[in-house]
């Protein structure tokens, strides 16, 4: 198995010049608290934007303070290509951090959440802050969980409009769209680019409207099929990152 993960902040990287470091605040509490890390355990320290370092515990200290050595000087994780984009539909109750988390444990880079027109859920005012903040550190705690060094981006919600004009900068631009009848392609047979961005965009429960289709069509992007079965919205974003992770050769 491969080491736990921690953050650390992405200032101290650029600086660090090997030797220990103290892992402390709610990173230290949740290596020697929660994960119970003791001496002689591998670790690896991450800013979560590619960059890390490889060490060993050399001491828990109280509560919240775990002592690092053997640090190595920094690595980076390229980036990977070609990069995928998800613009989330916003689900319902806690189905909306479920969607995020699964797709972070999958591999996607980033997450647009999506007011669609046919969204129950419309994050407004406060409650809209709360639940973005919500998706990002679900979006941290998943990264940690499954051994990133990138952890995706969560960015700010996104209207209609300001998906279209992602859609339209896109080398590869998709709605998920189960009408066959409509016209929709299967994504697994789909033409997908080697490198650059793929964008990929999850409806609602209740679909895409005929409008947003239409918006998102002139801006260039196709509709495409998973499969038979109807996926929900918080489970078809992983179902089709895993597929373009596996198409692109991101998984091999």
């Amino acid at each position: 198995m491969t080491a736990p993960v921690f953050i650390l902040d992405p200032l101290v990287l650029p600086d660090f010049c090997g030797g220990e470091y103290v892992l402390d605040g709610p990173e230290g509490r949740h290596a020697v608290s929660v994960r119970r890390m003791r001496a002689g355990e591998d670790v690896v320290l991450t800013d979560g934007r590619g960059r890390w370092m490889e060490g060993v515990v050399k001491a828990a200290e109280g509560k919240d303070r775990l002592v690092v050595m053997d640090l190595e000087s920094v690595s980076e994780e390229p980036a990977p290509q070609p990069r995928i984009t998800v613009v989330q539909a916003l689900p319902k109750g806690d189905r909306g951090e479920l969607a995020v988390e699964t797709m972070t444990e999958t591999g996607v880079d980033a997450i647009v959440p999506w007011a669609a027109s046919r969204c129950i859920t419309q994050w407004k005012g406060e409650r809209g802050l709360k639940a973005l903040a919500k998706w990002r550190a679900t979006a941290r705690e998943a990264g940690k969980q499954s051994r990133r060094l990138r952890f995706p981006e969560v960015a700010d919600a996104a209207t209609s409009k300001q998906v279209a004009a992602l859609l339209a900068k896109a080398d590869f631009a998709a709605v998920l769209h189960e009408d066959r009848e409509y016209g929709s392609e299967p994504l697994a047979t789909a033409e997908l680019p080697a490198e650059g961005e793929i964008v990929l965009v999850v409806g609602p429960e209740g679909g895409v409207s005929p409008e947003e289709l239409a918006l998102f069509e002139e801006a260039g992007a196709k509709t495409y099929r998973l499969g038979r079965s109807v996926l929900r919205t918080s489970t078809a974003g992983t179902a089709a990152t895993a597929l373009l992770l596996g198409r692109t050769g991101r998984w091999s």
